[in-house]
């Protein structure tokens, strides 16, 4: 039993830096300054991303999907500018 506390207790604390990292801040700004769903996604596919999930994560505009090189692309985008915030491939 004090083994397999052992072994959870090691596993939280290797993870603990992939969560922080998970979901980066974006903006400090209201949603109301925000750019639209529409004009958000029309910056992203002219960028070259094929999306295929779209969603509002925290204070972001976050993707999943392919870049223009056809590889997998999990995107972060400050939802006031548009700016690229972080990519993980």
């Amino acid at each position: 039993m004090i083994m397999l506390k052992a072994i959870i207790a090691v596993a939280t604390v290797a993870l603990a830096p992939a969560l922080a990292f998970a979901s980066p801040s974006c903006t400090k700004e209201p949603k109301s300054k925000w750019m639209s769903e529409a004009a958000m996604k029309a910056k992203i596919d002219a960028l070259g991303y094929k999306v295929k999930t779209f969603e509002i994560t925290g204070n972001c505009y976050e993707i999943y999907g392919k870049d223009k090189d056809g590889k997998r692309a999990e995107v972060y985008f400050n939802p006031v500018s548009g700016d690229i915030v972080q990519k993980d491939d």
